[in-house]
């Protein structure tokens, strides 16, 4: 609800262009996306990806080329298809490297706060970020990605465009970001199992981890449970002990959570924060359930809070 709300305030910040001169004045009111081109001489299909990938917004945010603006257009381009723009962005970044993924969520950020500097009426900075924030950071995006979003977030938390009434959000939404990164040893701690022993995280011995926060009523939870019992690959994974699931409950209502124990596999680890810790103390930012983390063998984070699809593909990949 917070992140929507913030997202909401972005929105209602972007006020139409008004006069732009007369080249402005001359534009057509609308336009298509106008793609970054990719130079001739780069030839490899990851390097084009990383170099699309970090010149995305480019001709977008040209300051010599000006076009109108109002609710629903974004320097000529309709909100609907620059929203389409931002979810391929978002497919992008994704299949490159995380470093040259980060290093094209700067760039974005800041194409978008010099267009939006000199051109301080229009709507750029506040309408794209304001996707890329629903994109890379809703709970309920299929495509979000807390790595990704990390570094624009920061930016966004210090930028002099945003108000500073937003600032605190976007600084919570950055330390949430920190939390648990991908390639980072993943924060341990103890639950109680339905044997009533008390058991850890670290204590789970297993090539993989797949560690879920969840919840008996939840239906995405259960579409997932559904869907990896389907999953040859992931029943053979967890009969040859490659993989261990930890399901763990860290709401209030215990005695539902015991009621409904029979319905989770039984070949899961399944368990409850009984001290709520895992809340409180904030070691893991459950925004929404159910939130998966993919662990390596040294409990090392490989996927962090990570859309389901994605989860399940690569564990079918093993």
């Amino acid at each position: 609800m917070k992140v929507r709300i913030r997202l909401l305030c972005l929105l209602a910040l972007a006020l139409s262009c008004g006069p732009r001169g007369n080249k402005a004045a001359q534009a057509p009111a609308t336009r298509s996306f106008p793609m970054a081109e990719v130079p001739t001489m780069l030839t490899e299909p990851a390097e084009r990806a990383v170099w699309l990938a970090q010149h995305f917004w480019d001709r977008f945010t040209d300051p010599q080329k000006l076009y109108p603006c109002d609710s629903l257009t974004v320097n000529g381009v309709p909100l609907e298809p620059l929203e389409g723009q931002v979810g391929l962005f978002s497919s992008l970044v994704q299949q490159i490297p995380l470093p040259e993924g980060e290093k094209a969520m700067v760039n974005a950020f800041h194409r978008l706060e010099a267009f939006q500097k000199a051109q301080p009426e229009g709507n750029v900075f506040t309408q794209t970020s304001a996707l890329i924030s629903r994109y890379f950071f809703d709970p309920n995006s299929p495509v979000r990605s807390e790595d990704l979003y990390l570094p624009f977030v920061t930016l966004l938390s210090a930028s002099a465009l945003v108000p500073e009434n937003l600032k605190p959000g976007y600084a919570w939404d950055a330390r949430t970001c920190r939390m648990n990164r991908t390639g980072t040893p993943a924060a341990d701690f103890t639950f109680v199992d339905t044997a009533g022993r008390q058991r850890s995280l670290y204590g789970i011995q297993a090539e993989w981890t797949l560690l879920i926060f969840g919840n008996p009523d939840c239906n995405a939870c259960r579409e997932l449970m559904e869907a990896m019992r389907e999953s040859a690959d992931i029943s053979a994974l967890l009969a040859q002990g490659r993989l261990k699931v930890a399901d763990v409950y860290i709401d209030e209502d215990i005695a539902l959570w015991k009621e409904r124990m029979k319905e989770y596999p039984a070949e899961w680890i399944n368990g409850y924060d009984p001290s709520f810790t895992i809340r409180q103390d904030r070691l893991y930012a459950v925004r929404a359930v159910p939130s998966l983390y993919l662990l390596d063998a040294g409990k090392m984070v490989v996927l962090k809070d990570a859309p389901a699809e994605r989860v399940l593909e690569l564990l079918s990949s093993l």
